[in-house]
Protein backbone atom coordinates (compact mmCIF):
# COMPACT_ATOMS: atom_id res chain seq x y z
CA UNK A 1 0.00 0.00 0.00
CA UNK A 2 1.37 3.42 -0.99
CA UNK A 3 0.39 6.85 0.34
CA UNK A 4 1.46 10.37 -0.54
CA UNK A 5 3.45 11.95 2.27
CA UNK A 6 3.12 15.75 2.21
CA UNK A 7 6.29 16.07 4.34
CA UNK A 8 8.53 14.48 1.70
CA UNK A 9 6.19 15.23 -1.22
CA UNK A 10 6.65 11.60 -2.30
CA UNK A 11 4.38 8.60 -2.68
CA UNK A 12 5.81 6.11 -0.21
CA UNK A 13 5.29 2.51 0.83
CA UNK A 14 3.12 2.56 3.96
CA UNK A 15 4.90 0.98 6.93
CA UNK A 16 3.37 1.06 10.41
CA UNK A 17 5.24 1.82 13.64
CA UNK A 18 3.73 -1.25 15.36
CA UNK A 19 3.05 -4.39 13.37
CA UNK A 20 -0.43 -4.19 11.81
CA UNK A 21 -1.50 -1.24 14.02
CA UNK A 22 -2.29 2.26 12.70
CA UNK A 23 -2.47 5.37 14.85
CA UNK A 24 -4.29 8.03 12.84
CA UNK A 25 -5.07 11.61 13.86
CA UNK A 26 -7.30 14.00 11.89
CA UNK A 27 -7.79 17.67 12.73
CA UNK A 28 -11.45 18.03 13.60
CA UNK A 29 -13.87 20.96 13.52
CA UNK A 30 -13.89 24.24 15.38
CA UNK A 31 -17.52 24.10 16.50
CA UNK A 32 -19.09 27.52 16.02
CA UNK A 33 -21.12 27.24 12.78
CA UNK A 34 -22.58 24.85 10.19
CA UNK A 35 -20.25 22.37 8.50
CA UNK A 36 -19.97 22.99 4.74
CA UNK A 37 -19.07 21.05 1.60
CA UNK A 38 -15.36 21.68 2.25
CA UNK A 39 -15.70 19.86 5.58
CA UNK A 40 -17.64 17.09 3.84
CA UNK A 41 -14.75 16.58 1.44
CA UNK A 42 -12.20 16.46 4.24
CA UNK A 43 -14.04 14.07 6.55
CA UNK A 44 -15.35 11.79 3.77
CA UNK A 45 -11.76 11.47 2.48
CA UNK A 46 -10.40 10.36 5.86
CA UNK A 47 -13.47 8.19 6.47
CA UNK A 48 -12.49 6.31 3.29
CA UNK A 49 -8.90 5.94 4.52
CA UNK A 50 -10.16 4.69 7.90
CA UNK A 51 -12.56 2.20 6.30
CA UNK A 52 -9.96 0.99 3.82
CA UNK A 53 -7.21 0.47 6.40
CA UNK A 54 -9.64 -1.63 8.46
CA UNK A 55 -10.74 -3.52 5.31
CA UNK A 56 -7.07 -4.34 4.66
CA UNK A 57 -6.84 -5.87 8.13
CA UNK A 58 -5.12 -3.10 10.09
CA UNK A 59 -6.03 -2.46 13.73
CA UNK A 60 -6.77 1.27 13.41
CA UNK A 61 -7.18 3.83 16.18
CA UNK A 62 -8.71 6.92 14.59
CA UNK A 63 -8.64 10.08 16.70
CA UNK A 64 -10.37 13.27 15.50
CA UNK A 65 -10.40 16.21 17.89
CA UNK A 66 -13.03 18.86 18.60
CA UNK A 67 -11.79 22.44 19.04
CA UNK A 68 -14.24 23.88 21.57
CA UNK A 69 -12.13 26.83 22.73
CA UNK A 70 -11.25 29.39 20.06
CA UNK A 71 -11.57 33.09 19.13
CA UNK A 72 -14.43 32.31 16.70
CA UNK A 73 -16.41 30.51 19.41
CA UNK A 74 -15.87 33.39 21.86
CA UNK A 75 -17.01 35.98 19.27
CA UNK A 76 -20.14 33.93 18.52
CA UNK A 77 -20.92 33.56 22.23
CA UNK A 78 -20.54 37.29 22.81
CA UNK A 79 -22.69 38.13 19.78
CA UNK A 80 -25.48 35.75 20.84
CA UNK A 81 -25.31 36.41 24.59
CA UNK A 82 -24.40 32.78 25.33
CA UNK A 83 -21.55 31.04 27.10
CA UNK A 84 -18.77 29.55 24.94
CA UNK A 85 -19.82 26.12 26.25
CA UNK A 86 -23.40 26.61 25.00
CA UNK A 87 -22.15 27.63 21.55
CA UNK A 88 -19.65 24.77 21.19
CA UNK A 89 -22.06 22.15 22.53
CA UNK A 90 -24.83 23.18 20.11
CA UNK A 91 -22.57 23.28 17.04
CA UNK A 92 -20.79 20.05 17.95
CA UNK A 93 -24.17 18.34 17.99
CA UNK A 94 -25.00 19.81 14.58
CA UNK A 95 -21.61 18.71 13.22
CA UNK A 96 -22.14 15.16 14.53
CA UNK A 97 -25.57 15.02 12.86
CA UNK A 98 -24.05 16.19 9.55
CA UNK A 99 -21.30 13.54 9.74
CA UNK A 100 -23.87 10.82 10.46
CA UNK A 101 -26.05 12.04 7.58
CA UNK A 102 -23.03 11.69 5.26
CA UNK A 103 -22.56 8.10 6.49
CA UNK A 104 -19.15 8.84 8.01
CA UNK A 105 -18.08 6.41 10.71
CA UNK A 106 -17.47 7.88 14.15
CA UNK A 107 -13.79 8.09 15.09
CA UNK A 108 -12.62 5.72 17.82
CA UNK A 109 -11.63 8.73 19.95
CA UNK A 110 -13.12 12.22 19.75
CA UNK A 111 -11.41 14.36 22.41
CA UNK A 112 -12.43 17.93 23.29
CA UNK A 113 -9.78 20.62 23.68
CA UNK A 114 -11.25 21.89 26.96
CA UNK A 115 -10.92 18.39 28.46
CA UNK A 116 -7.21 18.18 27.58
CA UNK A 117 -5.95 21.44 29.14
CA UNK A 118 -3.71 19.66 31.66
CA UNK A 119 -1.78 17.94 28.85
CA UNK A 120 -1.43 21.24 26.95
CA UNK A 121 -0.04 23.03 30.03
CA UNK A 122 2.37 20.13 30.58
CA UNK A 123 3.78 20.41 27.03
CA UNK A 124 4.12 24.20 27.31
CA UNK A 125 6.01 23.80 30.60
CA UNK A 126 8.36 21.29 28.95
CA UNK A 127 8.99 23.67 26.05
CA UNK A 128 9.82 26.54 28.42
CA UNK A 129 12.14 24.30 30.46
CA UNK A 130 14.01 23.26 27.28
CA UNK A 131 14.36 26.85 26.09
CA UNK A 132 12.02 26.47 23.11
CA UNK A 133 9.36 28.76 24.58
CA UNK A 134 9.11 31.84 26.78
CA UNK A 135 6.48 33.66 28.85
CA UNK A 136 5.74 37.33 28.10
CA UNK A 137 3.07 39.19 30.07
CA UNK A 138 0.80 36.17 30.56
CA UNK A 139 1.29 34.89 26.98
CA UNK A 140 3.65 32.06 26.08
CA UNK A 141 5.38 31.93 22.68
CA UNK A 142 7.35 29.29 20.79
CA UNK A 143 10.80 30.29 19.51
CA UNK A 144 10.49 29.30 15.86
CA UNK A 145 14.16 29.85 14.96
CA UNK A 146 15.24 27.33 17.62
CA UNK A 147 13.68 24.56 15.47
CA UNK A 148 15.89 24.15 12.40
CA UNK A 149 13.35 22.11 10.38
CA UNK A 150 10.68 24.82 10.59
CA UNK A 151 9.06 25.39 7.18
CA UNK A 152 9.91 21.93 5.82
CA UNK A 153 6.31 20.67 5.61
CA UNK A 154 5.03 23.80 3.88
CA UNK A 155 8.21 24.09 1.76
CA UNK A 156 8.74 27.68 2.90
CA UNK A 157 12.30 28.86 3.70
CA UNK A 158 12.63 30.73 6.99
CA UNK A 159 13.74 33.96 5.26
CA UNK A 160 10.63 33.88 3.08
CA UNK A 161 8.45 33.47 6.17
CA UNK A 162 10.30 36.29 7.93
CA UNK A 163 9.51 38.80 5.20
CA UNK A 164 5.77 38.48 5.83
CA UNK A 165 5.85 38.18 9.63
CA UNK A 166 4.56 41.03 11.83
CA UNK A 167 4.14 41.63 15.55
CA UNK A 168 0.55 42.65 16.32
CA UNK A 169 -0.40 45.37 18.80
CA UNK A 170 -0.26 43.99 22.36
CA UNK A 171 2.04 41.09 21.50
CA UNK A 172 5.37 40.85 23.29
CA UNK A 173 7.19 38.44 20.99
CA UNK A 174 10.97 38.17 20.77
CA UNK A 175 10.59 37.52 17.04
CA UNK A 176 7.72 38.13 14.58
CA UNK A 177 7.77 34.43 13.57
CA UNK A 178 7.12 33.17 17.11
CA UNK A 179 3.62 31.75 17.64
CA UNK A 180 1.39 31.57 20.71
CA UNK A 181 1.25 28.43 22.84
CA UNK A 182 -0.85 30.10 25.55
CA UNK A 183 -2.83 33.37 25.44
CA UNK A 184 -3.69 35.61 28.35
CA UNK A 185 -7.49 35.80 28.69
CA UNK A 186 -8.90 36.90 32.03
CA UNK A 187 -12.52 36.86 30.79
CA UNK A 188 -12.81 33.38 29.26
CA UNK A 189 -9.57 31.78 30.42
CA UNK A 190 -8.43 28.90 32.61
CA UNK A 191 -5.87 28.84 35.43
CA UNK A 192 -2.28 28.16 34.42
CA UNK A 193 1.28 28.75 35.74
CA UNK A 194 1.30 31.94 33.60
CA UNK A 195 -2.00 33.34 34.87
CA UNK A 196 -5.56 33.00 33.55
CA UNK A 197 -5.59 32.25 29.83
CA UNK A 198 -6.36 29.70 27.15
CA UNK A 199 -4.34 27.54 24.77
CA UNK A 200 -3.19 28.52 21.32
CA UNK A 201 -4.91 26.52 18.58
CA UNK A 202 -1.80 24.58 17.52
CA UNK A 203 -0.92 23.20 20.96
CA UNK A 204 -4.37 21.60 21.24
CA UNK A 205 -3.72 19.01 18.54
CA UNK A 206 -0.20 18.23 19.77
CA UNK A 207 -1.56 17.54 23.25
CA UNK A 208 -4.55 15.47 22.17
CA UNK A 209 -2.52 13.45 19.69
CA UNK A 210 0.14 12.67 22.32
CA UNK A 211 -2.39 11.82 25.02
CA UNK A 212 -4.46 9.39 22.96
CA UNK A 213 -2.04 8.02 20.36
CA UNK A 214 1.49 8.54 21.73
CA UNK A 215 4.50 10.68 20.90
CA UNK A 216 5.00 9.32 17.37
CA UNK A 217 2.01 8.42 15.18
CA UNK A 218 1.56 6.79 11.78
CA UNK A 219 -0.77 9.22 10.00
CA UNK A 220 -1.78 12.82 10.61
CA UNK A 221 -4.35 14.13 8.13
CA UNK A 222 -6.42 17.20 7.36
CA UNK A 223 -7.23 19.78 4.70
CA UNK A 224 -4.45 21.39 2.65
CA UNK A 225 -5.30 24.74 4.26
CA UNK A 226 -3.91 23.40 7.56
CA UNK A 227 -0.38 22.75 6.25
CA UNK A 228 0.71 26.24 7.27
CA UNK A 229 0.73 27.40 9.95
CA UNK A 230 -1.21 24.76 11.89
CA UNK A 231 0.59 21.56 10.97
CA UNK A 232 3.96 23.28 10.64
CA UNK A 233 3.57 24.55 14.21
CA UNK A 234 2.38 21.18 15.48
CA UNK A 235 5.56 19.55 14.18
CA UNK A 236 7.80 22.19 15.79
CA UNK A 237 6.24 22.10 19.25
CA UNK A 238 5.70 18.31 19.33
CA UNK A 239 9.19 17.34 18.22
CA UNK A 240 10.85 19.87 20.54
CA UNK A 241 8.74 18.78 23.53
CA UNK A 242 8.91 15.04 22.88
CA UNK A 243 12.45 14.77 21.52
CA UNK A 244 11.37 12.45 18.69
CA UNK A 245 9.66 12.36 15.30
CA UNK A 246 6.01 13.40 15.52
CA UNK A 247 4.37 11.93 12.39
CA UNK A 248 5.50 9.37 9.80
CA UNK A 249 2.94 10.20 7.08
CA UNK A 250 1.35 13.62 6.63
CA UNK A 251 -1.72 13.51 4.37
CA UNK A 252 -3.75 16.44 3.02
CA UNK A 253 -6.90 16.66 0.92
CA UNK A 254 -7.43 19.36 -1.71
CA UNK A 255 -9.91 22.22 -1.54
CA UNK A 256 -13.48 22.36 -2.77
CA UNK A 257 -13.74 25.35 -5.08
CA UNK A 258 -16.58 27.43 -6.46
CA UNK A 259 -15.67 29.49 -9.52
CA UNK A 260 -12.03 28.46 -8.90
CA UNK A 261 -12.05 29.95 -5.37
CA UNK A 262 -11.62 27.84 -2.22
CA UNK A 263 -14.93 27.31 -0.44
CA UNK A 264 -14.74 28.88 3.01
CA UNK A 265 -16.80 30.71 5.60
CA UNK A 266 -14.57 33.78 5.38
CA UNK A 267 -15.29 34.16 1.65
CA UNK A 268 -19.01 33.58 2.23
CA UNK A 269 -19.21 31.18 -0.74
CA UNK A 270 -19.93 28.00 1.17
CA UNK A 271 -22.81 25.55 0.98
CA UNK A 272 -23.69 23.88 4.24
CA UNK A 273 -23.95 20.10 4.39
CA UNK A 274 -27.53 20.43 5.67
CA UNK A 275 -28.56 22.56 2.68
CA UNK A 276 -26.85 20.21 0.27
CA UNK A 277 -28.58 17.16 1.78
CA UNK A 278 -31.92 18.77 0.99
CA UNK A 279 -31.02 18.49 -2.68
CA UNK A 280 -28.78 15.42 -2.89
CA UNK A 281 -28.43 12.30 -0.78
CA UNK A 282 -25.28 11.21 1.05
CA UNK A 283 -24.35 8.66 -1.64
CA UNK A 284 -24.39 11.39 -4.30
CA UNK A 285 -22.25 13.80 -2.28
CA UNK A 286 -19.79 11.01 -1.53
CA UNK A 287 -19.68 9.95 -5.19
CA UNK A 288 -19.05 13.55 -6.29
CA UNK A 289 -16.11 13.83 -3.89
CA UNK A 290 -14.62 10.42 -4.75
CA UNK A 291 -14.74 10.98 -8.51
CA UNK A 292 -11.68 13.19 -8.05
CA UNK A 293 -8.38 12.22 -6.44
CA UNK A 294 -8.34 13.37 -2.82
CA UNK A 295 -5.25 15.57 -3.27
CA UNK A 296 -6.72 17.48 -6.21
CA UNK A 297 -9.08 20.49 -5.95
CA UNK A 298 -12.75 19.71 -6.62
CA UNK A 299 -14.79 22.29 -8.52
CA UNK A 300 -18.36 22.39 -7.20
CA UNK A 301 -21.25 22.76 -9.62
CA UNK A 302 -24.84 21.58 -9.88
CA UNK A 303 -23.89 19.82 -13.12
CA UNK A 304 -21.17 17.82 -11.37
CA UNK A 305 -23.55 16.79 -8.57
CA UNK A 306 -26.26 15.83 -11.07
CA UNK A 307 -23.72 13.67 -12.91
CA UNK A 308 -22.78 12.10 -9.56
CA UNK A 309 -26.47 11.46 -8.80
CA UNK A 310 -26.79 9.61 -12.12
CA UNK A 311 -23.68 7.55 -11.34
CA UNK A 312 -25.05 6.57 -7.95
CA UNK A 313 -28.45 5.73 -9.43
CA UNK A 314 -26.80 3.44 -11.97
CA UNK A 315 -24.88 1.62 -9.22
CA UNK A 316 -27.79 1.34 -6.77
CA UNK A 317 -30.15 0.15 -9.50
CA UNK A 318 -27.95 -2.88 -10.15
CA UNK A 319 -29.92 -6.10 -10.19
CA UNK A 320 -29.84 -7.16 -6.56
CA UNK A 321 -29.49 -10.70 -5.28
CA UNK A 322 -29.09 -11.85 -1.66
CA UNK A 323 -25.58 -11.08 -0.37
CA UNK A 324 -23.73 -14.41 -0.17
CA UNK A 325 -21.55 -14.39 2.96
CA UNK A 326 -19.96 -17.72 1.95
CA UNK A 327 -18.22 -16.18 -1.08
CA UNK A 328 -14.49 -15.53 -0.70
CA UNK A 329 -14.37 -12.12 -2.38
CA UNK A 330 -10.55 -12.07 -2.42
CA UNK A 331 -10.37 -14.66 -5.21
CA UNK A 332 -12.05 -12.45 -7.83
CA UNK A 333 -10.17 -10.21 -10.26
CA UNK A 334 -12.46 -7.26 -9.48
CA UNK A 335 -11.47 -7.44 -5.83
CA UNK A 336 -7.80 -7.36 -6.78
CA UNK A 337 -8.37 -4.40 -9.12
CA UNK A 338 -10.25 -2.53 -6.38
CA UNK A 339 -7.45 -3.13 -3.85
CA UNK A 340 -4.79 -2.15 -6.40
CA UNK A 341 -6.64 1.13 -7.05
CA UNK A 342 -6.90 2.10 -3.38
CA UNK A 343 -3.38 0.85 -2.63
CA UNK A 344 -2.27 3.46 -5.18
CA UNK A 345 -2.64 6.44 -2.81
CA UNK A 346 -6.43 6.01 -2.55
CA UNK A 347 -7.24 6.19 -6.26
CA UNK A 348 -10.99 6.34 -5.70
CA UNK A 349 -11.91 7.10 -9.33
CA UNK A 350 -10.30 3.79 -10.39
CA UNK A 351 -12.10 2.03 -7.54
CA UNK A 352 -15.42 3.49 -8.74
CA UNK A 353 -14.72 2.11 -12.23
CA UNK A 354 -14.46 -1.38 -10.66
CA UNK A 355 -17.87 -0.85 -8.99
CA UNK A 356 -19.41 0.07 -12.36
CA UNK A 357 -17.91 -3.04 -13.94
CA UNK A 358 -19.56 -5.10 -11.18
CA UNK A 359 -22.84 -3.21 -11.71
CA UNK A 360 -22.84 -4.26 -15.39
CA UNK A 361 -22.07 -7.86 -14.42
CA UNK A 362 -24.83 -7.90 -11.80
CA UNK A 363 -27.29 -6.74 -14.46
CA UNK A 364 -26.11 -9.63 -16.64
CA UNK A 365 -26.78 -12.11 -13.79
CA UNK A 366 -23.12 -12.92 -13.05
CA UNK A 367 -23.67 -14.85 -9.81
CA UNK A 368 -21.01 -13.27 -7.57
CA UNK A 369 -21.28 -9.69 -8.91
CA UNK A 370 -23.84 -8.14 -6.57
CA UNK A 371 -22.26 -9.62 -3.44
CA UNK A 372 -18.88 -8.21 -4.49
CA UNK A 373 -20.43 -4.87 -5.47
CA UNK A 374 -22.24 -4.58 -2.12
CA UNK A 375 -19.13 -5.38 -0.07
CA UNK A 376 -16.69 -3.17 -2.00
CA UNK A 377 -19.12 -0.24 -2.21
CA UNK A 378 -19.42 -0.31 1.58
CA UNK A 379 -15.61 0.16 1.83
CA UNK A 380 -16.19 3.51 0.10
CA UNK A 381 -19.05 4.28 2.48
CA UNK A 382 -21.95 3.79 0.04
CA UNK A 383 -25.19 2.36 1.33
CA UNK A 384 -27.79 0.50 -0.69
CA UNK A 385 -30.58 1.56 1.66
CA UNK A 386 -32.99 4.16 0.35
CA UNK A 387 -32.50 7.48 2.11
CA UNK A 388 -35.38 8.54 4.36
CA UNK A 389 -36.43 11.89 5.75
CA UNK A 390 -37.22 12.48 9.39
CA UNK A 391 -40.68 13.86 10.18
CA UNK A 392 -39.14 17.29 10.83
CA UNK A 393 -37.23 17.28 7.52
CA UNK A 394 -40.33 16.21 5.59
CA UNK A 395 -42.43 18.90 7.29
CA UNK A 396 -39.82 21.53 6.37
CA UNK A 397 -39.82 20.47 2.71
CA UNK A 398 -43.61 20.32 2.59
CA UNK A 399 -43.68 23.89 3.93
CA UNK A 400 -41.37 25.01 1.08
CA UNK A 401 -43.50 23.21 -1.54
CA UNK A 402 -46.71 24.65 -0.10
CA UNK A 403 -45.30 28.19 -0.29
CA UNK A 404 -44.23 27.68 -3.90
CA UNK A 405 -47.59 26.25 -4.97
CA UNK A 406 -49.76 28.61 -2.91
CA UNK A 407 -51.57 25.68 -1.24
CA UNK A 408 -51.14 23.99 2.13
CA UNK A 409 -49.99 20.36 2.17
CA UNK A 410 -49.33 18.37 5.34
CA UNK A 411 -48.36 15.03 3.76
CA UNK A 412 -46.89 13.59 0.56
CA UNK A 413 -50.15 11.71 0.02
CA UNK A 414 -52.00 15.04 -0.25
CA UNK A 415 -49.53 16.34 -2.85
CA UNK A 416 -49.70 13.12 -4.91
CA UNK A 417 -53.50 13.23 -4.78
CA UNK A 418 -53.52 16.92 -5.85
CA UNK A 419 -51.25 16.12 -8.83
CA UNK A 420 -53.44 13.13 -9.73
CA UNK A 421 -56.46 15.44 -9.73
CA UNK A 422 -54.67 17.99 -11.94
CA UNK A 423 -53.76 15.28 -14.43
CA UNK A 424 -57.32 13.91 -14.45
CA UNK A 425 -58.50 17.43 -15.29
CA UNK A 426 -55.79 17.61 -17.99
CA UNK A 427 -54.28 20.59 -16.19
CA UNK A 428 -50.76 19.62 -17.28
CA UNK A 429 -49.26 22.95 -16.21
CA UNK A 430 -50.44 22.48 -12.59
CA UNK A 431 -49.27 18.86 -12.52
CA UNK A 432 -45.87 19.84 -13.85
CA UNK A 433 -45.59 22.71 -11.36
CA UNK A 434 -46.10 20.22 -8.51
CA UNK A 435 -43.42 17.90 -9.93
CA UNK A 436 -40.93 20.78 -10.30
CA UNK A 437 -41.65 22.11 -6.77
CA UNK A 438 -40.91 18.67 -5.32
CA UNK A 439 -37.81 18.30 -7.48
CA UNK A 440 -36.53 21.62 -6.10
CA UNK A 441 -36.53 20.15 -2.57
CA UNK A 442 -34.90 16.88 -3.64
CA UNK A 443 -38.03 14.70 -3.94
CA UNK A 444 -38.67 12.81 -7.20
CA UNK A 445 -42.09 11.48 -8.23
CA UNK A 446 -42.23 8.14 -10.07
CA UNK A 447 -45.32 7.13 -12.01
CA UNK A 448 -46.09 3.46 -12.72
CA UNK A 449 -49.09 1.19 -13.38
CA UNK A 450 -49.35 0.65 -9.63
CA UNK A 451 -49.58 4.39 -8.96
CA UNK A 452 -47.24 7.26 -8.04
CA UNK A 453 -44.44 6.94 -5.48
CA UNK A 454 -41.77 9.33 -4.32
CA UNK A 455 -38.15 9.01 -3.36
CA UNK A 456 -35.19 11.25 -2.54
CA UNK A 457 -32.85 12.28 -5.33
Amino acid sequence: MKLHNSYTNQIEEFKTIEDNKVKMYVCGPTVYDNAHLGHARCYITWDILYRYLKFRGFDVTYCRNVTDVDDKILKKAEKEGKTPEEVSKYWYQRFSESMKALNNLKPDIEPFATKTLGEMISIVKDLIAKGYAYEAGGDVYFRVKKFSQYGYLSKQPIDQLESGARIEVGEQKEDPLDFALWKKDEKFGYKSPWGVGRPGWHIECSAMSRKYLGKTIDIHAGGADLIFPHHENEIAQSECANGCKFVNYWMHNGFVTINKEKMSKSLGNFLTIDDLLKLYDANTIRFFILTNHYRMPVEFSDEALKAAANGVKRMLNAKQTPVDETIDITKFDEYKEFVEALDEDLNTSKALAVLFDLTNKANKDVNYAFTLLFKLASVLGFTFEKAKLSEEELAERLKTVSAELGETFTSMEEIIERRKQARAEKDWAAADKIRVALDNVGIVLKDSKEGTTCELK
